[in-house]
């Protein structure tokens, strides 16, 4: 009898120490778990930065308000990773047909010190006639990549010359200016294009 007792509390003991754990789990890593805002890009309309355009116009955050928008950081120098995302993008672009011109598109440069204005523009040259170049002062590009959540470094190679790493994800906004989601790199396009439409949707909703 009293094994069995023994036995019954140790069995409750371990199925409260699984709920426990359940629980746990539920709020810090699966579906309870609160999303980790500070690491969220702002809205667009809460960032401030000023920069210029591939034909030397200015331009900042508002700039991009009023349609669905997609930024994604680089520079021209990028050996693989920017080549191979704004082609990526360029045919995204091409998979949505029109829809692609309700757009902006806009490859922001981390490494202003080599990427001029004249030099976006032969750079962007080379994808999609969608997608703008946008460079400026480092204080300014460092402002941009804080309200996008960005993150980016130089790094010395051999030679006295240097890269830059930065964040290789595509930023997706809606055209209210609030953060969709983001597009990974190399990230199937049977799975970019839907989101890049739920961006598009969600402009349509809004309008009606």
């Amino acid at each position: 009898m009293r094994r069995r007792t023994a036995l019954g509390y140790g069995a409750a003991a371990l199925g409260a120490m699984g709920l426990t754990l359940f629980v746990g789990w539920w709020r810090v890593d699966g579906p309870g778990a609160p999303e980790a805002v500070a690491s969220l890009p702002l809205p667009l309309t809460e960032m401030d930065f000023r920069l210029t355009d591939h034909e030397g116009q200015p331009v900042g955050p508002e700039t991009l308000v009023g349609r669905p928008t997609m930024v994604f950081f680089g520079f021209t120098f990028c050996p693989d990773v920017c080549p191979t995302t704004l082609s990526d993008i360029s045919g995204w672009l091409d998979a949505l047909g029109e829809d692609g011109g309700q757009m902006n598109v806009v490859f922001i440069t981390v490494d202003p010190d080599r990427d001029t204005v004249e030099a976006m523009a032969e750079y962007v040259g080379y994808f999609h006639p969608a997608i703008r170049g946008w460079t400026g002062a480092q204080d300014q590009i460092a402002r941009a990549a804080e309200g996008f959540r960005a993150s980016y470094e130089r790094v010395p190679t051999d030679g006295g010359d240097y890269t830059m790493n930065h964040t290789a994800s595509v930023f997706l906004f809606d055209a209210a200016g609030g953060f969709v989601s983001m597009i990974d790199y190399h990230e199937p396009r049977e799975f970019a294009v839907p989101k890049i439409r739920r961006a598009l949707e969600e402009e349509t909703e809004g309008a009606t």
